[in-house]
Parts: structure tokens; sequence; C-alpha cells
């Protein structure tokens, strides 16, 4: 799940929600008056991908949808990318209200008219029609991945962004869709040497040549283009030291980070793992600023998420528009907000019982043990099919949505 902002005389929000079982994106759209807040609305629908097949390598590529990204609004269209395992796609949305009548060499259904029974010239006129919104692909960025791609991410120069898989980061530019810059390799000679992947990258907001990836030993890198061609050589290497104490058959498991997001500064960096969130300053590289935990209960529970699979999910982490605040996923619908200023936390819970128009939403809490309060949840009780892996939070208002399973639930700050 993707959002896009803009402002004009009309407050306009646009959400691109997507399901990883299907092709199809849906966009929401909000809009009011300036100050005022109104109900989203589906926007538009299209296909993104269909099924595809690699005769080459016998391998079927699935219809899902991995990743979708904005690009920056230069005009009265908007521009997205959106991913499955292997091709990208650039899809330009736009708005048609108008359509051209009285042509001279056509009939109004769009038959071609007979040359010698044209008598007079007509200049053709903009009619108006009911409002239709396009979405058309503008480029096909294909071939150029022999892994699954799990991250896209546009850089701030607005030519170009970069896309990774398990063992390789490209950078692609928007006009150019036959060839990529490989700038990560960490696929080694041989394949059995291999121990670790690429988990996420991401590029930096305010610094075209500089970029992160995370990979599954739980490390970050920092790498800047200036310096070499083939970025294997880091500038940057952030690693929390582990505690040989708490060291167990899930530890390299739950330190494979999936999520990794600069804040909108560029000062800090957040990762997301399977049980925590943390923070950290680009200027300290042994140990993150700031750890929060998301759903440290779960300790106790991962034999059985192991064998569920539960374990190995992608949860993905999101900050506010001034960086105070962050925001993720967890199980049962919940999803944890966290405040940077004060450290405190809240759990929230996405659900048509709980979500009901204007109303408030309770805080949860989840009971690990001993005497239950009457508000509390067991955590025996939560239901690990229900889970919030996408997450986003609007760069200027407190609204954020979150998406669960098939539903895209959207909250705002109570308006007094």
């Amino acid at each position: 799940m993707e959002r896009n902002y803009e402002n004009s005389n009309y407050h306009i929000c646009l959400i691109s929600k997507f399901d990883m079982q299907c092709t199809s994106t849906f966009l929401f759209q909000c809009k009011n008056r300036p100050h005022l807040r109104g109900e989203y609305n589906v926007y538009s629908t299209f296909q993104s991908h269909e099924p595809e097949f690699d005769y080459l390598k016998s391998l079927e590529i699935e219809e899902k949808i991995n990743k979708i990204r904005w690009l920056p609004q230069q005009n009265s269209a908007h521009f997205l990318l959106s991913t499955n395992d292997k091709t990208i796609k650039l899809w330009k949305i736009s708005e048609r209200d108008k359509r051209a009548e009285g042509y001279n060499l056509k009939d109004e259904d769009g038959r071609l008219r007979d040359p010698f029974r044209i008598t007079s010239l007509r200049v053709p006129v903009l009619m108006p029609m009911d409002l239709m919104v396009e979405a058309s692909p503008r480029r096909v960025f294909a071939n150029a991945h022999t892994y699954h791609i799990n991250s896209i991410s546009v850089n701030s120069d607005h030519q170009t962004y970069l896309s990774a898989d398990d063992l390789r980061i490209n950078l692609w530019h928007l006009e150019i869709t036959d060839r990529s810059f490989n700038i990560v390799d960490i696929k080694p000679a041989n394949m059995e040497e291999l121990t670790e992947v690429i988990t996420a990258a991401e590029c930096q907001p305010n610094q075209c040549n500089v970029f992160v990836y995370s990979s599954s030993k739980g490390t970050i890198r920092l790498c800047d283009m200036r310096a070499a061609a083939l970025c294997d050589r880091h500038t940057k290497f952030f690693e929390e030291p582990e505690d040989p104490s708490s060291r167990s058959f899930f530890s390299e498991i739950i330190s494979s980070i999936s999520d990794v997001k600069f804040s909108h500064s560029g000062r800090y960096m957040m990762t997301r793992d399977y049980l925590s969130v943390k923070v950290w300053d680009l200027n300290m590289e042994n140990r993150p600023v700031e750890t929060y935990q998301v759903h440290e209960y779960l300790r106790s529970k991962l034999c059985s998420l192991y064998e569920n699979d539960c374990i190995f999910d992608k949860f993905e982490c999101c900050w506010n528009g001034s960086d105070s605040a962050i925001m993720t996923g967890s199980y049962n619908n919940f999803f944890r907000m966290f405040d940077r200023n004060t450290r405190k936390d809240i759990t929230l819970e996405a659900s048509r019982e709980s979500s009901k128009p204007r109303g408030t939403l309770k805080p949860r809490k989840v009971s690990t043990g001993g005497k239950r309060k009457k508000d509390e949840i067991s955590v025996d009780s939560l239901d690990f099919n229900k889970k919030i892996l996408h997450t986003a939070w609007h760069p200027k208002e407190n609204v954020i949505a979150v998406a669960a399973t098939n539903n895209l639930y959207i909250f705002q700050d109570k308006i007094n």
C-alpha cells in the first residue's frame, strides 16, 4: 500500500491499495473543502499485471503485486510504479471530462466519411462528458531480475529509481526500459556460500546518490553511488550486537529486517524486524538510538509461529509527517503507534466492529499471563491469520491507512 497526497483548491488524497494475492490496484480519493474532512470513495481500479510464464526457465510468474510507489506529481496526471516478481510497470492515471466532436473525416460514431461527400470544413469542438478516469501503462521495465523483486524506490532526482531482489539492486531511468545499471550484486560465485539475502532497499529522500539496503542478517548498508559504480563496498554499516544470553534457534530468523524507511528529514532511518522497530541515526552505526517492542509477548510463541510460517511475515513501518511518531502492524488486526518524544505507545485494532464511521478507537491490550482484565485479550486468543502488513501515514495530517487482509481502513484524528 502506498499513498500520494496533492494540495489544490480541494483536499485530494489518493491511496493505492493492492492485495498480495491479486493484481488489481484500487485508488481511493478524498475530495472535500479545505480544513474539513470527507469520506473516501473508489477513484479508479485497474489490472496491473497478468500471469506470465518464463519458457526458458519453466517458471510461472504469479500475477500478484509486490510493491507500489507513487512518483512526485508534475501535472494534473498521477504516475505510479507497480511491480510483481519480475516486471515493473509505470502507470499514468488521468482524468477526462471532455470529448472532441465535429470531425471532418469521420462521423460521431467513429466511422470514416466519404471524402467526396465532404463539402465544408468544420472546426472540432470540445464538449463536456461524464468524468472518466483512465489508467494507461506508459513504460514496462522487464528482464532485469533473476530473483523476485522485493523493493522499488523512487529517487529524489525524480528521474531514476532502484529495484531490488534477493541478491541484486538495479538502477533505472524512468525513460529507458531496455537496460538498467546494476549497482549492488551480492551473489557469490558458489551459491552454497550464500549467507544472506537483500530484504529491502530505499533511496535517501534528499540526496539522490545515497541509498540503503537491509539484509536477512539484520544488518543495514548505506551506499554512496559517487564512491564507485558498483556499490559492493558500503559507506556505512549498521548493526546492533546480539546479546549472547538471549540467542536461540530463532535469533537469525527474527533479526531479519523486513522494511527500512528514511525519515522525511533524511537524518534517521527506521527498520522493522519481526519483534521490534528500531530508529537509527545515520551518524551512529554501532547501535540504534531508539528501540520499540511491537509484540514482545510473542517471543514465547516463536516455536508455533515457526511451524505455521508466520515467523516469516514481512511487516512494513512508516513515519508521520514530522518524524515524531512511527507506526507498524501486528497480528489480530492490531497496529502499534509510538510517540518518539514522550516514548508512549498505543495498540489499536482495525476491524469492522470497532471502526464505525465517526466512532472512536479504543486502545487494546494483550494479557501475557496471570489474571486477565476485562478489556484485555489473551495472547493465546490472538488470530495470526489476521495481520496488518501494510501501513501509510499522511505527510501533513493525522490521517493513517492500514491494510488488513482484503480491507482498507482509514482513520483520522478526532474533529472538535
